[in-house]
């Protein structure tokens, strides 16, 4: 661990369409390789897909596909005499939100088949309506916790 200070946390610069944090934090996230206008390209593409498919606004569909994805309980390993428990912890809200973006992501570049911009959207809108892989995902972590709820009092 490093002795000395920590590094000040750098403001996050919202996005050019929506002028929203969020947004760019996930295109952040998205970016490979460092090919950010990429990342952005496939990003507004995504949203323009939904804009058209729907006649919800598609910054709102982001947004609450985001919060249904976010976990609230996660499970973490903690030695206890000679076993391993499965102990369930809340998380925090910044976790919560990057652990939610990756699994949309990762959901969205594990379908099959189209470009990214239309995997993203389908994604999307499977989380906001409270479906898909990603959803799945928080679902199975939850059941995962509340299997593990005995080993709460393990919790430090």
């Amino acid at each position: 661990m490093s002795r000395r200070a920590k590094a000040p946390v750098r403001p996050i610069i919202p996005d050019a369409r929506f002028n929203n944090e969020v947004v760019s934090k996930f295109i952040a996230r998205m970016m490979l390789h460092g090919k950010k206008a990429t990342a952005t390209r496939i990003f507004y593409g995504a949203m323009d897909a939904i804009e058209a498919k729907g006649n919800e606004d598609s910054l709102e569909v982001f947004l609450k596909a985001l919060e249904n994805v976010k976990p609230m309980v996660e499970v973490k390993s903690r030695r206890v005499g000679g076993s391993t428990y499965q102990v369930p912890v809340e998380v925090r809200e910044n976790r919560r939100e990057a652990l939610a973006m990756r699994w949309i992501i990762t959901a969205a570049r594990n379908r099959s088949g189209k470009a990214m911009s239309t995997n993203l959207s389908a994604e999307l809108l499977d989380a906001f309506n409270s479906t898909g892989v990603a959803f799945k995902k928080k679902e199975d972590t939850h059941r995962m916790a509340e299997a593990n709820k005995a080993f709460s009092h393990y919790r430090w």
